[in-house]
């Protein structure tokens, strides 16, 4: 083909895609559950409902499944302004042992609750920096944990870690105690962009942190880097990215940027932002990520992750065993997840429950004997089988209703308004199945919104969610 041809052809495709960033570019749910929290029933969930979704999901678990637990540690020493997360900030350290103890009563509620002894699957460490807390106080708390609770034989524990603030001596405990993979969060490298987010970390403190991770043994390491932050451009990504390549993770997170100062006041009002790439802009530095990924030996999976194809993540894709829940994608499923600490969430696949967000008033709930639930939702059986779908699209990037099961009453409407997705070649449509393209993937939020019938029912009116792209 002519060079003219062939420049015309791009121009064309690039022109192509740039209107569909800006016709889907919408503000949506990122999907780790349905309904999503802002459509949670306004009732809420009694404790009496709540422990009674628990304790049938408990029942209809065995051992091999087990259940997953998630705990939020929440004290950071310094405000990062890109994070949406619940947490304190603090350089007080002697705020770390009472809030292990009312962890581990918050758990002792719940294996009252269950009766039985819960073996852990999954165990998850999040915050906040779960590495503010000291080697010694970390061992106490999964120490504790484990005087009720037993292991799977197939357990996978994980945490997150602040690259300044993670020792060799807390690498080494953790390990000791059982985690084999753990996640740094490293956000970009570029000096300007670092002031302006607050999260100033150099290139030898990530190495250090992931050569002695791998020295201690463990099997699987993630780097988060974020995408649409201030001051970011095509070079500043790209040497990100170099640097991250050199240290090859078995995972990366490569996440949009969320701005939602909205919510989250003036934490995240540190920058103009003028100085957030925009629409196509942003969505350039995405596929030069995914790019640079690709030619480093990293598979996309499902959104926002690439794993090196000897990963656990990797291989749950392919064996379509990949699930996703509050704490992201994961490589198995379990049908209860219980949540420790303020802010946590829980999920019982028949409901979803909150934890109280004050650590004050959280731990003087505990104290008093109650599961510190402060809000929930029981889900609706059209709730449990568009999950499904949603799960199923998250996951595998296709769902299917050719099961009576996975019909519902609205699916003529939900196929109607993806139409326009199907001429616009984001997905194919058969008679019983819908697929993802692979030039889709980024409307990936979309498609998923369109299987919304709660939000198709009621529409916000003001900003709740970030934007999809």
């Amino acid at each position: 083909m002519p060079l003219l041809s062939l420049l015309q052809n791009s121009t064309k495709c690039s022109c192509m895609s740039n209107s569909l960033i800006q016709k889907y570019n919408v503000p949506g749910p990122r999907y780790t559950s349905y309904p999503t929290v802002p459509y949670w029933d306004e009732k809420g969930i009694s404790h009496n409902t709540w422990e009674e979704t628990v304790l049938k999901s408990f029942k209809e678990s065995n051992e091999e499944e087990g259940i997953s637990l998630y705990i939020h540690l929440p004290f950071c020493e310094n405000l990062c302004t890109f994070c949406a997360c619940h947490k304190r900030i603090t350089k007080r350290h002697e705020v770390e042992n009472p809030y292990i103890e009312t962890v581990l009563k918050e758990w002792d509620l719940y294996c009252n609750l269950l009766g039985d002894a819960p073996y852990i699957r999954e165990l998850h460490l999040g915050g906040g920096t779960p590495t503010f807390f000291s080697a010694k106080n970390l061992k106490k708390l999964i120490d504790g944990l484990f005087v009720r609770g037993k292991r799977t034989p197939d357990f996978e524990y994980s945490y997150e870690g602040h690259p300044n603030q993670t020792s060799e001596e807390q690498l080494k405990t953790l390990f000791d105690l059982g985690f084999k993979r753990n996640s740094f969060g490293i956000q970009d490298y570029d000096p300007k962009v670092q002031v302006a987010i607050n999260r100033v970390q150099s290139f030898e403190n990530v190495e250090e942190v992931t050569l002695n991770s791998r020295k201690i043994g463990y099997d699987s390491i993630s780097h988060d880097l974020i995408f649409g932050l201030p001051h970011q451009t095509e070079q500043s990504i790209r040497e990100t990215i170099e640097k991250t390549n050199r240290l090859k993770p078995d995972r990366i997170a490569y996440y949009s940027y969320a701005h939602v100062p909205w919510i989250k006041g003036n934490g995240q009002r540190g920058f103009d932002e003028n100085d957030l790439p925009q629409d196509s802009e942003k969505r350039h530095l995405y596929e030069l990520g995914k790019e640079l990924f690709f030619k480093n030996g990293y598979v996309e999976i499902g959104m926002d992750h690439f794993a090196l194809p000897t990963d656990s993540l990797y291989k749950a894709m392919v064996n379509k065993k990949l699930h996703r829940n509050f704490m992201g994608y994961t490589a198995g499923k379990t049908k209860l997840m219980i949540g420790l600490g303020a802010s946590s969430i829980s999920d019982s696949w028949y409901g979803f429950a909150q934890n109280i967000k004050k650590v004050e008033d959280y731990t003087k709930t505990v104290n008093e004997g109650v599961i510190p639930i402060f809000r929930g939702h029981e889900l609706t059986e059209e709730d449990l089988v568009i999950r499904q779908h949603i799960l199923n699209l998250m996951c595998q990037m296709e769902t299917s209703w050719e099961r009576k099961e996975m019909q519902f009453s609205e699916l003529t409407t939900v196929l109607s308004n993806l139409e326009e997705m199907v001429n616009d070649d984001i997905i194919e449509i058969n008679d019983t199945t819908l697929k993802v393209k692979e030039q889709g993937r980024m409307y990936l939020r979309n498609v998923c919104m369109a299987f919304d019938l709660r939000l198709m029912e009621k529409r916000p009116n003001t900003r709740l969610f970030s934007m999809t792209i």
